[in-house]
């Protein structure tokens, strides 16, 4: 989330200075210098897709390269970023403090988004120009529709998901939870952002199945994995004692708290050896998932992402808790039934021993994961779903 509150004041302040007065004035850990970002350059064709600014779990980017399968399309991925991050791929990485100080990046990105782009997708329904408490996010569209660009926005899950609709309809959700210090901030941040969706009244892409719950009139736009990158020679479930992994981007959020006391139980009799990962860098981690026997994806959304999408592509049998709303989308519009195996908290104990017990069962759970993210998260279904959108 960006800055708000003091912090969002502090930020438009001092965004009123020259920037060599910002220069000498910041801590060395915000020195910025406008020419630090790489410098936004579209590629020759007659289709110039711009996507920003977050590229989550490197969707963006994921997203840009889906694009450019269609014939005439090229495309380019840009995000801001801090110092720590987990390295995502992405074509123009942007420093954090040059995207909300900068007045010069600002400036010469806008003027080339206007000049030089022809289609844009909106992340997260956060600024694309780096004005961030100047203007709004709807007036930039408003720019970009008067220069004859062709505008959609898209959330990946808890950038507009409804935090009193997850409560009432989820009896694990993670909304629940008091201890979620960010969940305030994300209900409003959610709230805005599909406020700027009915006004806008542009087309909007979801990422996941589930935020069709929240965004009626969306498009599920499927992640994409790159299954090369994933793919292993490795058998699940051969070992005589399984690995299980669960690598959780936000532990309440995923409902660590809720399954890890059966894990430690069940690690502690023998019957798995259990790896929590934590603040992994992006690149090393299809390595530590290929020597993952079942992946814990999430408990508490009822949906399933990009996490359990490349667990898949590795060939570890992916836990998790999906609704049947979600796989009946699923169902609907792949054709396939979603292969992850289902578990509520309280359920997984019973789960994995199951699994266990039963193991050319979960090994056959493994393969259809496999042959599952290959034909639906693979780029193909997801170019053919921008498709429209980038013909018009």
């Amino acid at each position: 989330m960006l800055p708000s509150g003091i912090t969002r004041w502090g930020i438009r302040s001092v965004r009123l200075l020259p920037e060599w007065v910002l220069r000498l004035l910041l801590p060395r850990r915000l020195d910025f210098d406008g020419a630090d970002a790489h410098r936004l350059e579209f590629p020759t064709a007659s289709v110039r897709l711009f996507i920003g600014p977050v590229n989550f779990a490197s969707q963006g980017y994921a997203w840009a390269r889906a694009a450019e399968r269609l014939p005439g399309v090229r495309a380019v991925s840009m995000a801001y970023h801090a110092a720590g991050d987990y390295g995502f791929a992405v074509d123009q990485p942007v420093p954090a403090s040059v995207y909300l100080l900068s007045h010069r990046w600002s400036r010469q990105q806008s003027a080339r988004i206007l000049a030089d782009s022809t289609h844009v997708i909106i992340e997260a329904g956060r600024h694309l120009f780096g004005d961030v408490y100047g203007r709004t996010v709807l007036e930039e569209i408003e720019q970009m529709r008067a220069a004859g660009i062709r505008v959609a926005l898209l959330s990946h899950g808890s950038d507009a998901r409804s935090g009193p609709r997850h409560r009432a309809e989820h009896p694990d959700s993670p909304y629940h939870s008091e201890a979620w210090t960010d969940r305030d901030a994300l209900e409003r941040e959610s709230e805005a952002h599909r406020a700027l969706m009915r006004a806008s009244a542009a087309p909007v892409f979801v990422s996941t199945p589930g935020m069709i719950d929240d965004v009626l009139d969306a498009r599920w736009l499927p992640v994409v994995v790159d299954i090369a990158r994933w793919e292993t020679d490795r058998v699940a479930m051969a070992d005589e004692v399984p690995l299980v992994v669960h690598a959780p981007s936000s532990p309440i959020v995923k409902g660590s708290d809720l399954i890890e006391p059966a894990l430690r139980e069940l690690a502690d009799s023998g019957l798995i050896r259990y790896e929590r990962l934590s603040k992994v860098p992006a690149a090393q981690m299809p390595q530590k998932i290929a020597q993952a026997d079942i992946v814990l994806d999430q408990f508490r959304l009822g949906d399933y992402g990009v996490a359990a999408c490349e667990a898949m592509a590795a060939g570890a049998v992916v836990v998790g808790n999906v609704t049947e709303s979600v796989r009946g989308r699923v169902r609907a519009v792949t054709g396939r039934e979603l292969p992850i195996v289902q578990s509520r908290p309280h359920e997984i104990g019973s789960v994995l021993r199951e699994l266990v017990a039963n193991r050319r069962s979960a090994q056959a759970i493994a393969a259809q994961g496999r042959t599952f993210v290959e034909t639906t998260h693979d780029g193909t279904a997801s170019a053919q779903v921008l498709r429209a959108f980038l013909e018009s």
